[in-house]
């Protein structure tokens, strides 16, 4: 059974939301690590379900597809879905890590994967450009070729 593609701006819309997560997070961290380790845990969740369930059954993907794509025009292609769960799961990992260390006191630690996620989000929701999913395709050209693969 194949799966159906999806609409590529779900991706962005969710990778801006994750950016305002993750800015709030790293702003309060220093006051607020407590505050912090709360919301990088919260998008750790939404990564969690987006690696396990695909990007668009996160509560971001839900609102994309209920709320803003119904607002939008047709898209003009669909993307498969598998590169952006992958991605789901490059974040979540920098998501656990970002709230183990603001939630243990190393605030430098969280602080510092709290950025990484910015900076990925930040590129995802602007430019299009999304490292995880690059990392997915990369992984692929890079493994070998199965025989029963032809190639």
């Amino acid at each position: 059974m194949s799966t159906p593609g999806i609409d590529p701006r779900g991706p962005r819309f969710t990778a801006a939301v994750t950016f305002v997560i993750f800015a709030v997070a790293l702003l309060l961290s220093d006051a607020r690590p407590g505050v912090a380790a709360v919301l990088t845990g919260v998008q750790a969740v939404f990564f969690a379900i987006g690696a396990g369930l695909g990007v668009q059954k996160t509560p971001t993907g839900v609102l994309f597809r209920s709320v803003v794509r119904p607002r939008l025009t047709p898209p003009d292609h669909l993307e498969d879905p598998a590169p952006p769960r992958f991605a789901q799961a490059v974040g979540l990992v920098f998501a656990v890590v970002a709230t183990i260390g603001f939630a243990t006191g190393a605030v430098l630690l969280g602080q510092v994967f709290a950025g990484f996620a910015i900076v990925a989000a930040f590129l995802n929701a602007v430019f299009a450009f999304c490292l995880g999913c690059e990392m997915y395709l990369l992984g692929l050209r890079l493994s070998p070729k199965s025989p029963t693969s032809g190639g």
